[in-house]
Formats: structure tokens, C-alpha cells, sequence
């Protein structure tokens, strides 16, 4: 292992930049041992709290695993969600220091069948916006997104433009949240949703179907597609019913 440049910022964060990079770079993979606190000491120069303080953080934040009296190793770092929490796709993948990137699959007006109307709790045939988006994680496919939306709480639907901004940060600047509905479950795809995920054949998705409600009217219906080999969700709960990531 070779020793950085630790002048610039916190010895700690500086030996943290260090484990990511080689994490990031793909040279230490996934169950890979990392140096201990003592080779970390040994080899940066750095007081043992502070070799203590980058791994324990690494672990907290999910990039290691510790295992007393063994040793820290690279996490799996297959992307996760909490399934509860409602946050932007683009700002999800960007805080795990990865790229994201949407292809427009589809963007129109539609009229509601009788499921989707009941769905918004309008009459059947009501105009409705609708998007399909697919969400790209270093030009891996993760998300397949298709929105439905009342055209009164988001009249310039239609004229995003998809690859500089997101539904979810549009809705919620023109619609703040009032309430969320989640249905969860586990799916086989259709072969349009598998051929815009690039999924093999036989493997399943995440499928989580969401209403969102703003001044009393449903905003939105979005359903959310996941490879089930790519994706991941999992979260806490505290018994006040707040999440947490």
C-alpha cells in the first residue's frame, strides 16, 4: 500500500479518501481485507485513534465490514434504498460517489383506464401525464421508472427535460409532499421492463408501486422497478415511526 499525501486535510479523512479509492478503483474488491489499525499506523505514520476513527467511519458508512479479532473487509456495495424513504434517484446514486444518468424512454399524455383512475380516484379517461424513464448507475441500468401525474399539480410535466432534472425534484418543488403510499413486492418483469434493465431471463424484480398526495389530491402513481440482483432495500425504524437510511 502506498502512502498518500496526508498535508491537505484530516490525517483521518485523508487515510478514509485512501481506502475508497482503492475500493473505487476496483482494486480491492468485494470481502477483500484492508490494512488493519496497526498497518495503518505503521505505514501512515498516523496515531492509532486515527487509524480507528477511518475504519469505524468506513464501517458506518457501509463501505466495510469489521469482525473482532479478524479483521475489516470491503463491503458489498450493491445499491440500497430504504424502502420507506422517498428520495431522488440522481442525488442517491451521486451521494455513493457513483454517476447517474436518465434515458427518456417515454414522455406523453395518456387517458385513465378504469385501475389508473381508480388509483388517482378520478373518472375513467381523465387526461394524465405519463413518463418512463430509465435510471443509469455508471451506465448500469438500476431503475425503471413509470409516472403517472395529475396534470393540475404538475402542468409542465411535459416540458422537462429529463436529462438535466428528475420527476421526483420537479413534484416536489411544484408539489410538497403530503402523505406517501408504498406497495412492495416481488415481481418477474415483463420482457419490456427486462430488455431496458439488461436482466436475464428468469431473474426478478423489486417492484415498488407509490402514491404520493399533495393538498389532497394524489399527485402521483410511480411504479419502480429494480433488478433484483443489482438492488437492494433496507432501512430502520424507530418506535416514534421515523426513518432513517
Amino acid at each position: 500500500m502506498s502512502k498518500p499525501n496526508l498535508a491537505m486535510q484530516p490525517l483521518y479523512l485523508q487515510v478514509k479518501q485512501h481506502i475508497r479509492t482503492n475500493i473505487d478503483s476496483g482494486r480491492w474488491g468485494t470481502s477483500a481485507r484492508v490494512p488493519s489499525e496497526n498497518e495503518i499506523v505503521r505505514e501512515f505514520g498516523v496515531s492509532r485513534m486515527t487509524a480507528n476513527r477511518a475504519l469505524r467511519e468506513l464501517s458506518d458508512e457501509g463501505v466495510l465490514v469489521r469482525i473482532a479479532g479478524v479483521g475489516s473487509f470491503v463491503a458489498n456495495r450493491q445499491p440500497t434504498t430504504h424502502p420507506l424513504e422517498i428520495r431522488d434517484i440522481a442525488e442517491e446514486i451521486r451521494a455513493r460517489g457513483h454517476v447517474h444518468r436518465a434515458e427518456l424512454i417515454t414522455l406523453e399524455r395518456v387517458r385513465a383506464v378504469a385501475d389508473l383512475a381508480r388509483d388517482f380516484g378520478v373518472a375513467a379517461k381523465t387526461e394524465l401525464f405519463y413518463s418512463s424513464i430509465v435510471h443509469f448507475e455508471n451506465d448500469v441500468p438500476i431503475l425503471l421508472e413509470d409516472r403517472h401525474v395529475l396534470p393540475r399539480i404538475g402542468p409542465d410535466y411535459l416540458k422537462l427535460d429529463f436529462g438535466a432534472t428528475t420527476a421526483h425534484d420537479y413534484l416536489m418543488k411544484v408539489a410538497p409532499l403530503q402523505a406517501a403510499e408504498h406497495v412492495l413486492r416481488a415481481a418477474m418483469p415483463d420482457e419490456r421492463t427486462r430488455r431496458l434493465l439488461k436482466m436475464k431471463q428468469r431473474e426478478p424484480c423489486l417492484l415498488v408501486i407509490r402514491r404520493t398526495w399533495t393538498a389532497g389530491l394524489i399527485a402521483s402513481v410511480a411504479r419502480l422497478n429494480y433488478p433484483g440482483s443489482r438492488y437492494e432495500m433496507s432501512g430502520r425504524a424507530s418506535p416514534g415511526g421515523s426513518t432513517h437510511a
